[in-house]
């Protein structure tokens, strides 16, 4: 498989992981910030940038996607850490649970394990997420990627997202919304419980998340902090859930201290 990455500096390796539309580029000043004490890989995930498209049949499942940092794991025993944002960060999750024995730090940015929600009775914001998830796949089905992509813009960015944004800047989007049609059966169809995350997850695991976000992150947050008690919490106080890309000047530093802690 052709994977496109970024690699940047010597030292502890950190492997980041991009969100849905954003490729390995959101983490371009998070690279810059940190190059001088860690090696950075970023790699694009399935549909992104000139990683191979996802052309199975076969429905595609978040080990799928976190396969894709095998080759990127030290092979001299060294152990690396993992961040992920959004999509990014329940294939971090995932990442984390296939390598766990070589995983030092997990950091997750308002991770999208959406299944969660239906296993652990939050239906309120499950069925939130899965009108969302029914628009992309009807429509993108339908070859309607432009009518797909103004409700995604507008549910992540908030309303009227879609509507500021130029015509070059919503034809790119379209095509970089492409890969998600794929992406919502890995968060959608895991069964990995509740139970199992906190086994094999990392004890040193940092969630970040926003006062004011998405229901459907909200309600995942408040199952990971019931649930994860020896993770550490943190809440930032304005951007959303794309705070990592509209506002690196803040979330930056954070990774940075979780990092270093």
């Amino acid at each position: 498989m052709n994977v496109e990455y970024i690699e940047k500096g010597s030292g502890h390796r950190v492997i980041l992981l991009h969100s849905t539309v954003a490729t390995n580029k959101q983490w371009k000043k998070l690279i810059e910030l940190l190059s001088d004490d860690y090696n950075l890989v970023a790699p694009n995930l399935y549909g992104y940038g000139k990683t191979d498209s996802w052309n199975s049949k076969k429905l595609q499942t978040l080990k799928d996607q976190a396969e894709i940092i095998r080759q990127f794991v030290p092979n001299d025993g060294e152990k690396f850490s993992l961040v992920g944002h959004s999509f990014g960060g329940s294939v971090a999750m995932m990442a984390a649970k296939i390598f766990r024995n070589h995983v030092d730090k997990l950091i997750l940015i308002e991770p999208n394990p959406n299944y969660l929600l239906r296993e652990m009775g939050r239906i309120n914001e499950f069925n939130e997420i899965v009108a969302l998830r029914n628009c992309i796949k009807t429509n993108g089905a339908n070859n309607k990627w432009e009518v797909a992509a103004k409700v995604f813009a507008d549910y992540f960015n908030g309303n009227g997202a879609w509507m500021v944004m130029d015509k070059d800047r919503q034809k790119k989007f379209i095509a970089a919304l492409k890969p998600n049609y794929h992406e919502w059966d890995s968060v959608m169809n895991e069964i990995t419980s509740i139970e199992e995350w906190k086994i094999y997850l990392p004890k040193k695991t940092t969630v970040f998340s926003c006062k004011k976000t998405i229901n459907s992150i909200t309600g995942i947050i408040h199952l990971l902090r019931s649930n994860m008690t020896s993770w550490n919490f943190v809440e930032y106080q304005s951007g959303g859930h794309m705070a990592p890309l509209t506002m690196p000047d803040v979330i930056n530093p954070l990774i940075e201290r979780a990092l270093a802690a």
